[in-house]
C-alpha cells in the first residue's frame, strides 16, 4: 500500500467533520485527488459536480503564476470520504496519511482552474496550500461542494472599482482598469461636469451608472476617438476632458430630463441611455470635430422635441414604437437607441453641412 504524508495544521471546525490544511505542489495533490467533472449517464443520472475547465481563465492564472513574485494564497480544497488517517501531534500540529495505492480518492470542491494551471507550469516547484475536508459519505462530500462554492462573490462593479490601483492585470482587465480610473477621475475632479453623480461603492449617492460610463469610455478606447487621443503625451487628460465636455452638453441639452431624475424617472440617466449617447459622441468627435461642450450641444440640438427620455414613446421607425420605459439596459435596446440618436445627428450634420451653416439655435439660447 501506497502513501504520500504531509505535515499539517488541524482547524478545530465542525464535531462531525476533520479539516487540515497542508502545503503541497501540484503534481503531490493530482496523486491524491482528481477534478470529476458533471454530467449523466444514458439513464440520465447524475455524477460529478465540478462545471467544464475554462481554458482562458487557465490561461490567466498560469500566465501570472510564470512570474517571478507570482503568491497564490488561496487553498486547493480536496475532500475525502476514505483513505485519509490523521495522528495529532502537538497543540494543533497534525500528520495526514493519505492512501495513493488506488489512485485518487480525494476529489477537488474548490481551485479545480487554480489546480490546472498549476498543473501546466514547467520547471517550477511552485506550492499551495490544501484544505481537506473529511466526509462521512458521499452525499455529505456533495453537500460540502455545494455550500462552499455558494459563497457570494463581490460585486463587478466593486471589483471593477478597485482596478486602477492593481498593476500586472490580465489582458482582458487593460481597457476595464483605464476606464475605471477615468471614471473614478470624472467622479471626484473638481472640474468635471459628472463630479459626485456616478454611482460608485465609494459614492453609493450617485445617480449614474458607473459600469456605464465605464463601457462608454472602453468601447471608445477600443475602437473611437479615445483610442486615437490615448498615445499622445497629454492622452489621458484630452480624453478625460472630451468625456466630461460632451456629458456637460447633454447637461445643456436635455436638462429637465437629467437633473432630479433617477434611471427610473428618465432614461437619460439610465445606462440604456448613458451608453447609446456615448455613439453620438464618437460622430460628433469624429465627423464634425466637436471637442468642447458647446460644439457637443451643437451637434446634439437636434435631437430636442424628437426624443423621450421621461415620457412618450420613441419612435425608431419601420413600425418599431416604444413606450419610454420599455428600453432597457440591454444590448439590443442599447444598440437601437444608438442607431436612433445617430442616424438623427448624422442627418443634421449632413444638412448643416450643406448649408454652411456654424452654430445652431439652441447653442445661441444656452450661450446668449
Amino acid at each position: 500500500m501506497r502513501h504520500l504524508t504531509f505535515n499539517a495544521i488541524r482547524a478545530d471546525q465542525s464535531k462531525s467533520h476533520t479539516v487540515v490544511s497542508f502545503a503541497a505542489s501540484a503534481r503531490e495533490i493530482l496523486t491524491f485527488a482528481a477534478i470529476d467533472r458533471i454530467g449523466r449517464d444514458s439513464e440520465g443520472n447524475l455524477s460529478g459536480f465540478q462545471r467544464p475547465q475554462i481554458a482562458t481563465h487557465i490561461r490567466e492564472i498560469r500566465d501570472y503564476l510564470e512570474k517571478p513574485d507570482a503568491i497564490l494564497p488561496n487553498p486547493i480544497v480536496v475532500a475525502f470520504t476514505r483513505g485519509v488517517k490523521v495522528t495529532d501531534g502537538d497543540d494543533s500540529v497534525c500528520k495526514i496519511k493519505i492512501d495513493v495505492s488506488e489512485g485518487p480518492l480525494g476529489l477537488v470542491v474548490d481551485g479545480q482552474q487554480r489546480l490546472t494551471a498549476l498543473s501546466q507550469l514547467e520547471d517550477k516547484d511552485f506550492r499551495v496550500f490544501v484544505s481537506v475536508v473529511i466526509c462521512r459519505d458521499e452525499a455529505e462530500l456533495r453537500r460540502q461542494f455545494v455550500l462552499i462554492n455558494n459563497t457570494r462573490p463581490l460585486p463587478k462593479s466593486l471589483i471593477y472599482e478597485l482596478l486602477p490601483g492593481v498593476e500586472s492585470l490580465p489582458p482582458r482587465f487593460e481597457s476595464r482598469s483605464i476606464a475605471a480610473e477615468f471614471t473614478d477621475k470624472l467622479n471626484y475632479s473638481s472640474i468635471s461636469s459628472l463630479r459626485g453623480q456616478i454611482h460608485q461603492h465609494t459614492n453609493p449617492n450617485g445617480i449614474i451608472s458607473d459600469t456605464a460610463i465605464q463601457k462608454v469610455i472602453m468601447n471608445s478606447l477600443n475602437d473611437g476617438i479615445l483610442r486615437d487621443f490615448m498615445p499622445s503625451a497629454n492622452g489621458r487628460e484630452r480624453s478625460l476632458k472630451l468625456v466630461s465636455e460632451f456629458y456637460k452638453a447633454v447637461q445643456r441639452v436635455f436638462p429637465e430630463a437629467w437633473w432630479g431624475h433617477t434611471p427610473k424617472t428618465s432614461r437619460l440617466v439610465h445606462g440604456a441611455g448613458i451608453g447609446a449617447l456615448g455613439y453620438v459622441m464618437e460622430v460628433l468627435a469624429t465627423l464634425d470635430g466637436a471637442r468642447s461642450w458647446e460644439e457637443f450641444a451643437k451637434g446634439m440640438g437636434c435631437l430636442v422635441d424628437r426624443t423621450a427620455w421621461t415620457g412618450g414613446e420613441w419612435d425608431f421607425g419601420g413600425g418599431d414604437v416604444r413606450h419610454w420605459k420599455a428600453i432597457q439596459n440591454v444590448n439590443r435596446d442599447v444598440t437601437t437607441l444608438a442607431q436612433y440618436l445617430v442616424k438623427v445627428v448624422r442627418a443634421d450634420l449632413k444638412a448643416r453641412r450643406s448649408k454652411g451653416l456654424d452654430s445652431a439655435p439652441l447653442l445661441e439660447a444656452m450661450t446668449g
